[in-house]
């Protein structure tokens, strides 16, 4: 797994041993970040379930201003990745529970501009996360969320502030969702 472009552009990403992250791949990144295109830079982002940081490192890389990563498990291989990548002085690293810190950054007024939502694949994570969304202010006004589920992951929760502007379908495994505030959501907007 390696940083595709930008500052960082070709920096290989250590991942955790075994067979509990799934990081996304590099086909599956190249599409998503063809479709933001310029809505990276200068955005403030961040990266749940992160896993490798792979998502917000390869945000940082192509100029997002900084990014903030969340994951209970790889917190100590986020930083490493990030300093091996020359990014680590952009990137805010949070080892606890997801829902945990989401709620923390609520608490404290905190928003993102660009959400990678990235869990675990069939555990009603993704589900959780767009509720949580939703009903929080953690999404800023004008923000993008994008969510990588499994492709038999159909199934959305209802919402009432976000609305999916995109779903895209990698082979038999992935999909890639973009969700934006009704309010701000313009149909040439991605």
């Amino acid at each position: 797994m390696r940083i595709i472009t930008g500052s960082a552009r070709g920096c290989r990403l250590k991942t955790p041993k075994g067979q509990e992250t799934r990081p996304t791949s590099d086909r599956v990144k190249e599409s998503l970040f063809n479709i933001l295109g310029q809505k990276v830079s200068g955005r403030h982002v961040l990266d749940i379930f992160a896993g490798t940081g792979n998502l917000g490192l390869e945000a940082l890389s192509r100029d997002a201003a900084d990014a903030c990563f969340v994951d209970q498990a790889t917190a100590a291989l986020i930083k490493e990745n990030a300093a091996h990548a020359h990014l680590l002085e952009r990137a805010e690293v949070h080892g606890g529970d997801v829902f945990a810190e989401l709620s923390r950054f609520a608490r404290a007024g905190r928003s993102f501009d660009l959400i990678f939502c990235d869990p675990p694949y069939h555990k009603g994570l993704f589900e959780q996360a767009l509720v949580f969304f939703d009903e929080s202010q953690v999404l800023a006004h004008d923000g993008i969320l994008v969510v990588e589920h499994g492709a038999g992951e159909n199934d959305m929760p209802e919402l009432s502030r976000l609305c999916c502007v995109l779903n895209r379908r990698y082979g038999h495994t992935t999909q890639l969702s973009f969700f934006q505030r009704k309010a701000y959501f313009e149909e040439d907007d991605l």
